[in-house]
């Protein structure tokens, strides 16, 4: 097997079992959605909470959806060269980087769910609703709180960095 992808590794590539599982999960997910519900079908599971079935052309939010199609090829290379970045970072991390190497992954692996989705229909299957009263969050996919949980890993990861430097440069 390649080298970037050895358990003995002391980079940051030995965490990307977590992209593999985001990815995998999220894709068994969304082809259980279409698979078994219609498009716009909802299944009340909670009362602030449904699975219902929509498909988003844009990117979060769904952001330019009405563009045209254009942006499917959009966000696909970005979401390509983010990948190339992240695995380019995750190379480059020490392993022991626990919350930044698990952020990375999490990004990695739901950015790779959502263009996989691009490429194959054309739009991202979506699924979860949150909703409060009358107010529905934009419906989301299990790749897209993968993505914001690494997110918040990142920034929780460079506040607590931040806050150890600053602890460092006044012991001395």
């Amino acid at each position: 097997m390649l080298k970037v992808f050895n358990s003995n590794e002391t980079s940051g590539v030995k965490w990307i079992w977590i992209a593999v599982l985001t990815f995998v999960l999220d894709q068994a997910s969304k082809l259980w959605v279409v698979g078994a519900f219609e498009l716009y079908e909802r299944v009340a599971i909670t009362p602030f909470f449904n699975l219902t079935y929509v498909r988003n052309y844009g990117a979060a939010f769904s952001f330019l959806s009405d563009a045209g199609g254009w942006q499917r090829w959009f966000f696909t290379v970005i979401a390509f060269a983010v990948s190339v970045m992240l695995l380019y970072w995750l190379r480059k991390n020490d392993a022991e980087q626990r919350a930044q190497n698990i952020g990375f992954s999490l990004i990695l692996g739901g950015a790779l769910g959502n263009v996989i989705d691009r490429l194959y229909h054309g739009f991202v299957v979506d699924f979860l609703d949150v909703y409060v009263g009358n107010f529905h969050w934009p419906a989301f996919n299990i790749a897209d709180s993968a993505i914001c949980v690494g997110a918040v890993l990142l920034v929780w990861d460079a506040i607590s960095q931040s806050r150890k430097s600053k602890a460092q440069a006044k012991a001395e």
